[in-house]
């Protein structure tokens, strides 16, 4: 009887699908992206602000900053009265910024909700951008950036960034460094944030037990208070072909060794399922993938070794990672070097085609399962450019893929053979 109900709410979730409309607020049109799921009694909205995220930094680490003063409450509650109020009707209210995007985003039970677009509302209104909240947001920063000093992925994976993408926001740290984070003042924020909170920037998100008017009326509400404001295009920056090698010297006794190469692939390309199967065959499908198969289960070179295709608006790339013995650090990234050159030189095989194949078809289900996994694919889809739905078509798309057509699309991408590493090792290590 249980596996009956389970069965029925999963073919539930599967059925529904997200639409696509659009509100007008204060003479602004803004695309709401809404799914209705009587599941569960809850509602869940996200509002994305494009062009928000780290990649205008005018100051490392700012707009993860002040993201993060968005979580400090409002000014006349403060943090903690805030966040009481939060609790009490146990409402999920937080904000979060990536590389393109700062978003904030609210849940909770169906007859709660009013009231936490009520307190997101005041939010929006005055937030709590004091000298108090704006030190102790500093103080948790910095301690956070000192406690990675020591964190060997982190440093490596920060460096390869910086060294792919060298003088554009890309190749930023988004924590910012202590240094960055030392000379921001309460004002960068404030100006941050009135730049970046506007309608214009704004696409909503929203799902639940409630219908499209319901939703629409919630996103007016919370929005309200938003001045129109403007958005510029977002730029696109190429990863670095230059073939560089990184290396910071710690005490460690694992050596981290990250990579990452150029990657000439863009979010409106359709030629995406190529790459999803491409990055599953080389590197991203775990156990069974080149890497892994190659540098661990074969030589027992690493514990773990990984690389995808990055494929996002501002920026695409080729990366990966593995850590090894430090004695064998030389050998591991002359065998990463090998194993990408022989997949751009022969292509995969049948038997990894259909590998590939069976794997990401397979657990299709397991990626629409939730509705916040339905509303975060239908999300992607529109901020890439797709319609809604493309994702189905996609797995079509992967279903008949031959074999000769995919190794002819990993043959043309031979930019990936032109790697950078970013290398923690050893101090003795030479």
């Amino acid at each position: 009887m249980l596996k009956a109900l389970l069965l029925s709410i999963l073919i539930q979730g599967v059925l529904m699908s997200a639409v696509l409309d659009k509100i007008e607020i204060n003479g602004i049109e803004i695309p709401i992206i809404f799914e209705k799921s009587e599941t569960l009694p809850i509602v869940s909205m996200q509002i994305v602000f494009q062009k928000s995220g780290s990649i205008e930094d005018t100051i490392d680490g700012l707009a993860k900053f002040s993201s993060k003063m968005l979580n400090q409450g409002t000014k006349t509650l403060g943090n903690v009265a805030f966040a009481q109020k939060l609790e009490e009707r146990a409402i999920h209210l937080a904000t979060n910024c990536g590389t393109e995007t700062m978003v904030i985003q609210i849940s909770s039970l169906k007859e709660e909700f009013p009231y936490g677009i009520e307190l997101l509302s005041e939010l929006l209104k005055e937030p709590n951008l004091t000298e108090e909240a704006f030190e102790k947001v500093k103080t948790t920063t910095l301690g956070f950036l000192s406690r990675k000093e020591n964190d060997y992925d982190y440093i490596a994976g920060v460096n390869l960034k910086k060294t792919l993408f060298e003088n554009t926001p890309i190749g930023h740290p988004s924590n910012g460094t202590v240094e960055s984070i030392k000379r921001l003042k309460l004002q960068d924020v404030k100006e941050f944030l009135q730049k970046h909170l506007v309608l214009k920037r704004a696409i909503l998100v929203i799902g639940g037990d409630l219908d499209l008017r319901q939703a629409k009326e919630f996103a007016k509400k919370a929005l309200q208070p938003l001045p129109a404001g403007s958005i510029e295009p977002l730029p696109f920056f190429e990863a670095s072909k230059a073939q560089k090698t990184v290396t910071v010297q710690k005490e460690t006794e694992q050596a981290y060794i990250y990579f990452g190469a150029p990657f000439y692939m863009r979010v409106e390309s359709d030629e995406l399922y190529l790459a999803k199967v491409a990055s599953f065959i080389l590197g991203s499908g775990g156990f069974g993938s080149r890497m892994m198969e190659e540098i661990r289960v074969k030589r027992g070179l690493a514990y773990s070794a990984y690389s995808r295709f990055n494929v996002n608006r501002s920026h695409s790339y080729f990366s990966g990672y593995l850590q090894t013995k430090l004695d064998s650090a030389q050998e591991a990234i002359k065998l990463v070097k090998e194993l990408v050159g022989e997949f751009i030189e022969k292509g995969a095989t049948q038997a990894e085609l259909e590998a590939a194949v069976k794997f990401l078809t397979g657990s299709e289900p397991l990626r629409a399962e939730t509705l916040s996994q339905r509303l975060s694919r239908a999300f992607n889809e529109y901020y890439r450019g797709h319609k809604l739905g493309y994702s189905k078509k996609e797995l079509e798309l992967i279903k008949k893929i031959d074999l000769d057509t995919l190794n002819r699309f990993i043959k043309k991408h031979s930019e990936i053979e032109l790697m950078t590493f970013s290398i923690v090792t050893d101090k003795g290590d030479r």
